[in-house]
């Protein structure tokens, strides 16, 4: 039996949940190894949330937790990330593995690059999260839970000079933790978050800074129910110095879907404006029978490798051409109709 000394930075909900599912092992009778588990947040009142879900160990000094420590998870808010990795590089002992969970990857593996030292080794990790929690919508330190991963997937990626030991290890930490490791590309993953995590941060901005500014807003806040609380629960659970960096750091990847999302909501509008019930229940339909589809697939977590060929048309285009058709696709385009 080996004892695996870990230190957890950040005690938000996943940095919490990963103790809690580390502790869930080292209870289980089978276990061939024992987690000597470290927890640190500079947040007084997180830490104070971390001991209410049951944490003990709990250290403000993130450079006394990473000491001596074989693997370091950095679950921090994603603007201290960076400053994180400056400060602990010559607290970690040779050997140490770090497990960066930053929304974003690229950024993290430059970072890990550039303060890091040979000896120290980091592999991006992505919790995919459990789908019994798909809806809760809770992000915070209280609602962690130690089955937060089980029957979900942890996306690593290794650094390009990672050693296979260090991507062994991150892959069974992994399995520990309840999830099944998947090995993903960085550049592909940051695409990917802009669509998944940046797009939904950027509604909950929009929605919420549009309402809070138009004049109906002092009668509209009395009114306010789940659907409005869902749409901007971004901005009550994430820093704004932390959505500021989702964005920025990946600005070209959520520029380009904001892009396309203004496309689609310029149809839409007109589809709403002209009256178009036919080309708009068609939308919705289209859109339903997806969601089930996926929502399916997502609880089953089994998925359809064959992905339709890529024509290179926006999904914006494929909007327009495919569903609308005739009169309004070629009024929205600029096109003559026919009488």
């Amino acid at each position: 039996m080996a004892n695996v000394s870990v230190a957890v930075l950040g005690l938000g909900r996943v940095g919490a949940s990963i103790v809690l599912a580390l502790r869930r092992y080292n209870e289980r009778k089978d276990s061939p190894h024992t987690f000597e588990v470290t927890a640190a947040d500079m947040r007084a009142g997180i830490r104070d949330d971390a001991a209410k879900v049951g944490l003990d160990r709990l250290e403000k000094d993130i450079f006394t937790a990473v000491r001596g420590k074989d693997i370091v998870v950095l679950a921090l808010p994603y603007a201290d990330v960076q400053d994180a990795y400056k400060a602990i590089a010559t607290d970690l002992r040779p050997g140490t593995v770090v497990l960066d969970a930053s929304p974003l990857k690229q950024p993290s593996l430059e970072w890990a690059s550039r303060h890091l030292t040979a000896e120290n080794h980091m592999v991006g990790i992505t919790p995919i999260l459990n789908p019994a929690y798909l809806f809760d919508g809770l992000d915070d330190t209280l609602h962690a839970r130690a089955d937060l991963f089980d029957k979900g997937n942890m996306l690593l990626m290794p650094g390009p000079s990672c050693i296979k030991e260090a991507i062994e290890l991150a892959s069974d930490f992994a399995t520990i933790l309840g999830s099944s490791p998947h090995f993903f590309d960085p550049v592909e993953h940051d695409s990917v978050a802009a669509l998944t995590e940046g797009l939904p941060a950027v509604l909950a901005l929009a929605s919420f800074y549009m309402s809070a500014k138009s004049a109906g807003w002092s009668d509209a806040q009395r009114v306010t129910n789940p659907a409005f609380g869902r749409l901007t629960r971004h901005l009550y659970d994430t820093h704004p110095d932390d959505l500021r960096d989702l964005l920025l750091n990946n600005r070209a990847n959520t520029v380009r879907q904001i892009d396309e999302l203004l496309i689609v909501l310029r149809t839409l509008r007109e589809l709403i404006s002209a009256g178009e019930q036919d080309a708009l229940e068609a939308a919705l339909l289209e859109s339903s029978d997806n969601y089930n589809l996926w929502i399916n697939r997502r609880a089953k977590a089994k998925w359809d490798d064959a992905a339709p060929a890529d024509d290179g048309q926006s999904v914006g285009g494929m909007l327009m051409n495919g569903l609308m058709g005739g009169f309004l696709s070629r009024r929205l385009q600029g096109g003559k109709t026919s009488k």
